[in-house]
């Protein structure tokens, strides 16, 4: 049996790269004529704006509110959807609120291909402990099992009793959902004396893996992978598996999936290797999302995967971007700090920490300098005051000494003295 779910996960990455940026051409040049509020928020681009990279990277990044105001002003998707590719399909909602509808296909969240290299494979008994409530959680795991031609019992969430009753009856290969959850079954079953053996692999989402439950999960006999998913853009990423179930460094990124890393409060790219907000863009002719701001922090890693495909792989999730911060009352936004940085090019990297200091809030920017550049610390402290209308300490960083995290503002306040 093939390693891979087709042939586009071998592809040669030059290959993937022309390929995947000429559908994105082809897919706007026909979904902007029919979605002029999505034109107009890119700002009505020229079909170059598509063809590349460095061209994506000069239109701007949506971020969470940012579409919540458009679906706000026109709901429910904020004109974004294409309403025909819609026709007889699903509708979701999410805290925020924000809908997301169903894009077109047998595999709309591009779920398959996660569940693929977790294991899974046509016939397979799949145990699906997602929410099917509301958000589309239980659907994008359930819809790419099935497009993969596994038999899927929809348990969704809680009844632990009846979840392990049905588990026992039927005997499922596969778990699909949180990744506690999968303890909380198994538990259950030893209390009852139910045999839950049939687990055999399993891939999560929604929630941290930590080390010790894969570890506990691995002696149980049931491989587990992670699968990085959002409600918006469907599963991103997902974890391939080394030839004794365990799994290789990083996430493999989707097929159909452009992913950049930007600084975050910008819309402009860092270097690879660098912490930053995770940025999809995705091609769902349904509800083609451009540079859609995830507001989580990851990281672009170096060559393959050690299984084999070729795409780009990513860190996976390593916290938030959304460091937005209240200082002494008033909010201090990392577009803020980026504005600063430009406003100085002699700055490489700055980094805000906020503390306390006594009973009230300080703030210090660290700044790193480019090589060979001499920063002005006060010039730098009186644009820090006249953008945030806070004083705060500007200090220099040696070359290189900020940390690799991806924040641009610390809140380093300590609330339990």
């Amino acid at each position: 049996m093939s390693e891979f779910m087709d042939e586009l996960e071998s592809r040669d990455p030059a290959v993937r790269e022309r390929e995947t940026f000429a559908a994105l051409g082809r897919m706007m040049a026909e979904a902007l004529p029919r979605l002029p509020s999505l034109a107009a928020w890119l700002g009505t681009p020229s079909p170059d704006a598509f063809a590349s990279r460095a061209a994506l990277a000069s239109l701007p990044v949506m971020r969470k509110q940012e579409l919540m105001e458009l679906q706000a002003a026109n709901p429910p998707f904020g004109g974004l959807a294409d309403p025909n590719a819609l026709v007889g399909n699903r509708v979701f909602l999410s805290p925020g609120p924000v809908w997301e509808p169903q894009g077109p296909g047998a595999d709309p969240w591009n779920a398959a291909r996660a569940l693929f290299a977790a294991g899974f494979r046509p016939g397979d008994i799949v145990h699906n402990a997602l929410s099917y409530h509301m958000t589309p959680g239980g659907f994008i795991l359930d819809e790419g099992a099935r497009a993969l031609g596994c038999l899927v019992f929809p348990a969704g969430t809680g009844n632990t009793e009846q979840q392990v009753d049905a588990a026992a009856q039927l005997k499922p290969i596969g778990y699909t959902g949180t990744p506690d959850y999968l303890k909380v079954i198994l538990e259950k079953a030893d209390e009852t004396g139910r045999d839950l053996s049939s687990f055999k692999r399993a891939l999560v989402s929604g929630g941290a893996l930590f080390p010790s439950l894969r570890d506990y999960y691995a002696g149980r006999g049931i491989a587990v992978l992670q699968a990085y998913a959002t409600a918006d853009l469907g599963v991103i990423a997902y974890e391939s598996a080394d030839g004794a179930g365990g799994a290789h460094p990083g996430m493999v990124v989707s097929e159909n999936m452009i992913v950049e890393i930007v600084r975050p409060g910008t819309s402009d790219p860092v270097p690879e290797g660098e912490v930053g907000e995770l940025v999809v863009t995705t091609l769902n002719s349904a509800y083609p999302l451009v540079r859609f701001g995830t507001g989580d922090l990851s990281k672009i890693l170096s060559g393959p995967s050690p299984c084999g495909r070729t795409g780009p792989r990513i860190a996976g999730w390593m916290g938030r971007a959304d460091q937005r911060t209240k200082v002494k009352g008033m909010f201090v936004d990392p577009k803020q700090i980026a504005a600063l940085t430009a406003a100085h090019p002699g700055i490489a990297r700055a980094r805000l920490a906020v503390t306390r200091a006594g009973e009230s809030d300080a703030m210090t920017l660290l700044v790193e300098p480019h090589a060979g550049a001499e920063l002005d610390l006060a010039a730098i402290s009186a644009t820090l005051t006249a953008l945030t209308k806070l004083r705060g300490e500007v200090r220099a960083a040696a070359a290189g000494s900020l940390p690799n995290d991806g924040k641009v503002i610390s809140d380093e306040r300590d609330y339990s003295a």
